[in-house]
């Protein structure tokens, strides 16, 4: 089985523009392709490492990756999906989440000599020439299909701003200036992106003649990934300091049952003969998939030795075994007052709620326990003396959201 039919059989392929020559290029290791990362926060989450993880199959496959991180679209914002206008970001904020960016894909991608390349398209969107731009982008495009694209056509009803009607301008330009700079003949992106994918080969067709083998891409893991990541506590993120290790783990511990096997075939690099096997349980048995998949993610994005800590502490958690490697939150003097702190304050640091608020709302609800004892009353509080005397103590959200507190 090529890479490509692997890719299919995964259930990562919606649509191309030229399925036999993408064929031919991602099996053959002729591909340069693309993928593009908007910065929007200081880091990557769960929707991104489904394009990092395709990235990584691809170059396994001897296919040459180029991660576009969108220094200069993000000054713009892209319209697709949105039903509101994007805050707007400072470029020093963009450029420090460029550089987050960065640190945390080179953990997963192989960017050394001839392999994959990172570029910043604010190195070429930010000096443009807006006459020049007009000239000789701006003529090959029609207004009337334009607003005839789906991610236009959401937010015309609320109003759509000039500056984000020109991101499809700026996102078919990259794909012009990578394909010219680099050889770049191939752009993957999800559902939402192909109306401004498609701009991008047909803006090259029309500059550079119709025998310019500049092909697209639709896939199936945007639209999933939009899906996934998302807690009632925000998103699900790859760095540690937003994300806990075994938060992450859980995450995926806990996905539905109809997604557990979609998700093995998408997210890890299992082959596909064992997933097949998985793909025969059900009922209880599903569990065991939760935890290959919630081991496997978890080892591609913390490493073999955190996901080991990650299983085991929620292996002892879920077994009763106590609370060894369970997730844990330190107090200073700085958070107590009078010697206490309240648990509404203690589930918001442990990141058990994302407010106070929210955190109130699942102590009225009885989702909340301390040490096991249930909590009814948003005014209770863990005290000092109780965190010096026993250690720590354990609140527990729900039925998977555990953490220690100590002092």
């Amino acid at each position: 089985m090529g890479v490509y039919e692997e890719l299919i059989e995964r259930g990562l392929i919606a649509q191309t523009t030229n399925e036999e020559e993408i064929k031919r290029l991602v099996n053959n290791g002729e591909a340069v392709f693309y993928i593009g990362f908007d910065p929007t926060a200081d880091s990557l989450h769960v929707g991104h490492f489904m394009a990092l993880c395709l990235m990584k199959r691809l170059q396994m496959a001897g296919n040459k990756p180029i991660a576009l991180i969108g220094g200069g679209t993000a000054m713009i914002g892209d319209p697709t999906g949105k039903t509101d206008m994007r805050k707007m970001m400072t470029r020093e904020t963009v450029e420090h989440n460029c550089e987050c960016f960065k640190k945390q894909m080179s953990r997963f991608i192989d960017f050394g000599e001839d392999k994959a390349i990172m570029v910043n398209n604010a190195d070429w969107l930010l000096d443009l020439n807006y006459v020049d731009l007009l000239r000789e982008v701006g003529a090959h495009f029609s207004v009337n299909r334009m607003l005839a694209a789906e991610c236009y056509k959401q937010r015309m009803e609320r109003g759509l701003s000039f500056l984000e009607f020109n991101y499809m301008i700026m996102q078919s330009y990259d794909f012009y200036v990578l394909f010219k700079k680099y050889g770049c003949n191939l752009q993957f992106g999800g559902d939402d992106q192909w109306s401004n994918m498609l701009g991008g080969t047909e803006l090259i067709r029309r500059k550079l003649g119709k025998d310019s083998h500049a092909m697209t891409i639709k896939l199936l893991l945007n639209s999933e990934g939009k899906k996934m990541g998302k807690t009632e506590n925000g998103a699900v993120w790859l760095d540690s300091e937003k994300t806990s290790t075994y938060d992450f783990y859980q995450y995926w511990r806990n996905v539905d049952d109809s997604d557990v096997i979609r998700c093995i075939k998408m997210l890890t690099f299992l082959p596909l003969e064992e997933i097949r096997e998985l793909e025969k349980l059900e009922g209880q048995e599903l569990n065991k998939a939760k935890e290959i998949l919630a081991y496997e993610v978890t080892k591609l994005i913390h490493g073999d030795e955190e996901a080991d800590k990650a299983r085991k502490a929620a292996r002892s958690i879920f077994g009763g075994s106590g609370s060894e490697n369970m997730p844990e939150t330190k107090l200073s003097d700085d958070d107590l007052s009078n010697g206490e702190i309240p648990v509404l304050d203690a589930m918001v640091k442990a990141k058990l709620a994302p407010s106070r608020s929210e955190a109130r709302r699942l102590v009225i609800q009885g989702g909340v326990t301390v040490d096991d004892q249930k909590v009814t009353d948003p005014k209770a509080v863990i005290l000092k003396s109780t965190l010096e005397e026993k250690g720590f103590v354990v609140i527990k959200k729900g039925k998977k959201a555990f953490n220690k507190i100590i002092i």
